[in-house]
């Protein structure tokens, strides 16, 4: 009798434990599928705001935004966290409490962007002077006392300008890595300048070449811009590397 009641017992709750486990197991897929979705809404909210550059207060804003990171670039501040540089600026903007105080702050940027300089400057130098190393001994490349370099292309047979004389050429302007930074050619439109108006190095080069001749220079830092460089194009310390071709003794 008693084996009876057990055993009608355990029929009884068998549906009973099955229907739990049912419902228990789509409790669990939804969750699932709703921590799913939370994770996704977090990933939208790390993401940074698109800002629409539609209106000029935007665009003016945008505009600082790029010359500031520009210009530290170019000062050595190429390591630096962006996210940290924007908050800095948002603290400011919303009168936040600074987290480090400004007078504090001024000592650490200057010694850092000493230190990047310094560092930055030696980088440029230990190339530059690397590729000219290099260069200096390949096959038709030949080295004057003041250490341009320089190759000819094609031979011209027109006649040679002097210190006081103008000229017309057409040229490209490139670093060591490739990356032009001005063309004549590219603006379809020779340039005419006089031949002691340029840089040294250009200045030396001319004075050897003839009407007719396409030479590729190649001038060390001290013949062209320096440890200042020019502009945003051409960084301090910069060899720069020149096709250039004599058209014309003006």
């Amino acid at each position: 009798m008693r084996l009876s009641i057990l055993c009608l017992a355990l029929l009884v709750a068998t549906p009973l434990f099955s229907q739990s486990k049912k419902e228990l197991l789509v409790q669990v897929d939804q969750l699932k599928k709703e921590s799913d979705v939370l994770k996704t809404e977090i990933e939208n909210l790390k993401k940074p705001k698109e800002i629409e550059l539609k209106d000029t207060l935007n665009q003016v804003s945008y505009g600082i935004g790029t010359l500031m990171a520009s210009n530290l670039k170019m000062q050595g501040g190429d390591g630096l966290n962006p996210d940290a540089l924007i908050a800095g600026i948002k603290d400011v903007y919303l009168n936040n409490n600074l987290r480090i105080p400004q007078e504090e702050a001024m000592i650490m940027v200057q010694q850092y962007m000493e230190k990047a300089m310094e560092q930055k400057a030696n980088k440029a130098k230990s190339e530059n002077a690397a590729f000219l190393e290099n260069n200096k001994k390949m096959a038709g490349v030949q080295t004057t006392a003041s250490g341009l370099q320089y190759k000819v292309i094609n031979q011209g047979k027109g006649k040679a300008p002097a210190a006081t004389d103008k000229v017309t050429v057409h040229y490209v302007g490139k670093l060591i890595d490739g990356s032009v930074f001005d063309s004549s050619i590219a603006r379809n439109e020779p340039i005419t300048f006089d031949v002691n108006g340029v840089i040294p190095g250009w200045t030396e080069a001319l004075l050897l070449m003839k009407e007719g001749d396409k030479w590729e220079l190649y001038i060390p830092h001290e013949l062209a811009y320096g440890e200042r460089g020019a502009g945003g194009q051409i960084p301090p310390y910069s060899t720069l590397v020149f096709e250039v071709e004599l058209i014309k003794v003006n």
